[in-house]
């Protein structure tokens, strides 16, 4: 297809995504969903799953398959922008503080959800539809405790920010444990993807080249930074060079961790987390911050719904498996959160409220999966399981967290759902 013809689809595009995301997005908060949620449902309706299905030739005519190169770039760029923005509202005080709890709730929404993917494992690889013919048993439930284990940090990020959580001390740990979490899936992805390869090297790269490039800019590149931000006067617009450094400064950090093999959505928050925090930080959320969320974002939930089917989930043997995978999921990963929240000295609504935010996954669930599909690691059957299983336990999250905010509520006052 010509290039200038890719251009013309992608300016319709993004209309129609822009229009049916915000619609669907308001209907979502109508019935107390937060808008992320309407805009990851629009963007699996867009695809084959439902346009698809009812209007098959209108859907191939909108979103034929050779402009979806140009809309995976626009997505990719959006979600790590925005991950960037996530990062310069991080609180490294309330890290410090609650390092301890955080470190307890990742490493139980790590350790559970592996412990049930060993188990479930032996059963589903005899389930046709599932996994690839030649993996084997370390490889399989390797790849389905990372699915089940990952939690979508964009959407925690997103839903965290709209509840008002975003700097407190319950949303920074959330977002701390989700990180890390979200980091190991990778990690433990990158793994499955070397030894069902038959090399280790792009394992090593990803998980040294993270550990070595956090570090980097934990130490020496904040310190660079904190000399970037001192050129900036909080009486004073940005300049657009200071603009134009920032934004290549995200595109060097997300090209770098997407180069050693972990997504470039954790470049984007790495640079914004450290950041120093002030004038700079402050002008860049007021510039950039609405576009972002409007403009970028549902091009990442669009981009993953066309690649989504979920017809398969009707045979009968994968439904089964489809609920014993999405109990195990949701009680694993949130019960497991809860407890060592609790554990770690967290009151019992925080707790709660944590185990619950944990448990959304959504894209980042549906980006691992499609990495795993593509790698020939899974079926469409087990793929359709898990983009499901994103779904449900994604929507679950909001009202379970409104139910806790209300049953924990102080007599006398609104639970509004922030902290």
């Amino acid at each position: 297809m010509p290039t200038a013809q890719l251009s013309v689809y992608f300016f319709l595009q993004a209309a129609v995504i822009l229009l049916v995301c915000r619609l669907v997005g308001m209907l979502a908060r109508r019935m107390g969903q937060p808008q992320v949620v309407g805009e990851m449902i629009a963007g699996v309706a867009l695809g084959p799953s439902l346009l698809g299905w009812l209007l098959p030739d209108l859907q191939a005519a909108l979103f034929p398959r050779e402009t979806l190169g140009t809309l995976y770039v626009f997505a990719q760029f959006g979600v790590g922008f925005y991950m960037f923005l996530v990062g310069t509202e991080f609180s490294s005080e309330h890290f410090r503080a609650r390092m301890r709890g955080a470190v307890m709730v990742s490493v139980a929404g790590i350790a559970v959800p592996f412990a049930l993917a060993m188990l479930l494992t032996p059963w589903l690889m005899g389930v046709p539809g599932l996994f690839a013919e030649t993996i084997q048993y370390k490889e399989a439930a390797l790849f389905l405790g990372a699915a089940i284990a990952i939690t979508a940090f964009p959407m925690l990020a997103r839903i965290i920010h709209e509840r008002g959580l975003a700097g407190s001390p319950m949303g920074t740990l959330a977002l701390t444990a989700g990180a890390i979490d979200d980091a190991a899936a990778w990690c433990f992805l990158a793994i499955v993807l070397a030894s069902f390869g038959g090399s280790w090297g792009g394992a090593w790269l990803a998980i040294g080249g993270g550990a070595a490039y956090a570090i980097f800019m934990l130490t020496i590149g904040r310190r660079l930074l904190r000399r970037l931000a001192d050129h900036v006067r909080p009486d004073q617009p940005l300049s657009s060079t200071m603009l134009a450094v920032v934004l290549a400064l995200f595109c060097l950090s997300a090209w770098t961790m997407d180069a050693v093999g972990i997504h470039a959505v954790f470049g984007g928050f790495l640079l914004g987390a450290c950041m120093p925090r002030g004038a700079l930080t402050e002008k860049l959320r007021t510039m950039l911050q609405p576009f972002v969320v409007v403009f970028f974002l549902p091009m990442f939930f669009t981009y993953s719904g066309l690649n989504t089917q979920l017809g398969v989930v009707l045979q009968p043997a994968i439904m089964l498996a489809a609920v014993a995978i999405l109990l195990a999921s949701f009680a694993g990963k949130g019960l497991a959160c809860w407890a060592a929240a609790r554990a770690a000295g967290e009151s019992p609504r925080d707790a709660q409220a944590i185990g619950a935010l944990m448990n959304a996954r959504g894209l980042m669930e549906l980006i691992l999966i499609n990495i795993g599909l593509q790698a020939g690691v899974i079926h469409q059957g087990l793929f359709s399981i898990l983009v499901l299983m994103a779904i449900v336990t994604t929507l679950m999250a909001t009202p379970l967290f409104n139910w806790i905010m209300r049953r924990h509520a102080v007599p006398g006052t609104a639970a509004t759902g922030t902290l």
